[in-house]
């Protein structure tokens, strides 16, 4: 699955114009933000928390127009604790 960060840019700089320091800084906190979501998958002691961890993954790349993360989030809910999903995870969330 390609994921293409510059969708994100394209997105936050509709939201708030041309301002690139600020769509910087935005990007890393969606970046930050999808890290702790992650880390909270990791940390889940039962289905209900990795599923709830990966709708909250899935909402926060909805809010930044990051469609792909959005749909890999949503395929990775349905298979708690999915080792091979959390790697796919990580990879995409670190090509933002």
């Amino acid at each position: 699955m390609a994921y293409d960060p510059g969708a994100i840019g394209t997105t936050l700089a509709a939201a708030v114009g041309d301002d690139p320091a600020l769509i910087a800084d935005l990007r890393s906190a969606f970046v930050e933000s999808a890290e702790r979501v992650l880390t909270a998958m990791t940390l889940a002691v039962d289905a209900e928390e990795w599923r709830a961890a990966a709708w909250r993954l899935r909402g926060l790349a909805a809010s930044f127009g990051a469609v792909r993360l959005m749909a890999l989030a949503t395929e990775v809910a349905e298979d708690p604790r999915d080792a091979e999903g959390l790697k796919k995870l990580r990879r995409a969330i670190s090509r933002l």
